[in-house]
């Protein structure tokens, strides 16, 4: 394989996130097992802040 640009495609392949079972964004991410956004598989409880519920507000309104 070449040096430079083109062996540089493989290490940007494959995909990291996925549809969750809790919140259903599509943001568990497969490796770590938890999702960034509920925090479904790190703990029982949904992951909220204050600035955070303006986005999912707007999305959910979709």
């Amino acid at each position: 394989m070449a040096k430079g640009t083109p062996s540089m495609g493989r290490f940007h392949s494959g995909i990291k996130h996925t549809k969750c079972r809790r919140c259903g964004r599509i943001t568990f991410h497969i490796q770590k097992g938890e999702c960034a956004a509920c925090g479904f598989g790190i703990s029982a409880k949904i992951k909220d802040f204050a600035w955070k519920t303006h986005d999912i507000r707007r999305m959910r309104k979709l």
